[in-house]
């Protein structure tokens, strides 16, 4: 927050633009104008049904509750959701690797570049306080709250989608623990949670099928205006047009000398998430195979995404790769990580507010 100040008063720009900036700004407009009536499908045709609406109506119920404009609204609901998001996930590290190694945790999640989204409108504090928060309900097996949050989630965002599977594997192991008696109750109760938890994109489908058509207009309006689409050679692509405009001709639009940094970003943070799995797996007798479906679910959507690859602000929603590099690291080695994640932080908070360099 403090980077985007210092660079509103050096630029002279509306700090209000600094904290809606990239996709925060048709946040405001699903807010302020709600959905088109016509699915636009042709490159760079851009409109607010690539949005889920969630975070767009809890956006509107702040402004009118509270009388802030829209933006203050989006980012006092980013810092609220940031902070409970917070307070869940180091729940999750204090059941999997105790006290101190959540303390840990805490300290490197705190300041993980992603983070920069907790002061800006965007939706990954509110779609991580929903998942963790249905990973904590899952291990207590209250099966319909867990569920009605995985709903709600997949409502935020399509990276929470992979909620979906996990509540399904939570159910398929209150079975096995059962010993498969498909007729018990007990068992029986924990279907509420898959139930449940496609409600939220089913009902925005239905909406989009009475509003505008089609329930498939958001998946539409994602791939047609902004090209996004799901292919296993995302990342090769990636590192193929940054060779290219590294070694035969700048043409990046969103760095120095024509050498995207969204590039390099999204090639670094394969790297860390290829890196987190790896610490992830030297514990997995620790961590629930939930999260260990919620992670793989992620990270796989970010590895075969073509626009949205495994930046900061995607590998926060794999939070459990995040929180065990923390916690594993204790002493001289935790300070050296802690001085690079503050560092990395700065940097890059003021990459993503001045200009257009770095996508959150």
């Amino acid at each position: 927050m403090l980077v985007a100040v210092v660079d509103a008063l050096l630029q002279h720009k509306d700090l209000s633009i600094e904290l809606s900036n990239w996709d925060g700004q048709w946040y405001v407009q699903t807010t302020e104008h709600w959905y088109f009536h016509h699915v636009f499908t042709l490159p760079g045709q851009y409109s607010t049904l690539g949005f889920l609406p969630l975070f767009p109506l809890l956006m509107w119920l702040v402004a009118h509750v509270t009388q802030l404009s829209v933006i203050a609204s989006g980012v006092t609901l980013s810092i609220i959701c940031g902070a409970v998001a917070t307070v869940l996930v180091i729940e999750l590290a204090k059941e999997w690797w105790g006290e101190a190694a959540a303390r840990r945790a805490l300290l490197f999640w705190c300041f993980f570049p992603g983070t920069i989204v907790f002061s800006m409108v965007y939706t990954e504090g509110l779609t991580i306080a929903l998942v963790a928060g249905c990973l904590l309900l899952l291990e207590r097996k209250r099966w319909v709250w867990a569920g009605l949050l995985a709903g709600l989630a997949t409502a935020v965002a399509p990276t929470a989608l992979a909620i979906v599977p996990v509540c399904v594997v939570a159910a398929l192991l209150e079975f096995r623990s059962r010993g498969w008696r498909w007729r018990d109750r007990q068992a029986l109760r924990s279907l509420w949670a898959p139930i449940l938890s496609p409600v939220g994109v089913a009902g925005f489908g239905i909406f989009l099928w009475f509003w505008c058509g089609t329930p498939l207009a958001s998946f539409h309006a994602q791939h047609g205006a902004w090209s996004e689409k799901t292919t296993p050679f995302a990342m090769v692509d990636v590192f193929g047009s940054l060779m290219h405009q590294i070694f035969i001709h700048g043409v990046g639009d969103h760095g120095p000398g024509g050498v995207d940094l969204n590039g390099v970003l999204a090639l670094l943070g394969t790297a860390f998430l290829v890196y987190g799995a790896r610490r992830l797996w030297q514990v997995r007798d620790t961590v629930p195979l939930t999260a260990w479906v919620w992670t793989v679910g992620v990270a796989v959507l970010a590895l075969t995404s073509a626009k949205t690859p495994p930046n900061p602000r995607i590998l926060i929603c794999a939070f459990p790769v995040v929180l065990v590099v923390g916690a594993q690291f204790t002493g001289r080695e935790q300070k050296r990580l802690l001085a690079l994640d503050v560092g990395c932080l700065l940097v890059m908070s003021w990459f993503t507010f001045v200009g257009i360099w770095l996508r959150p």
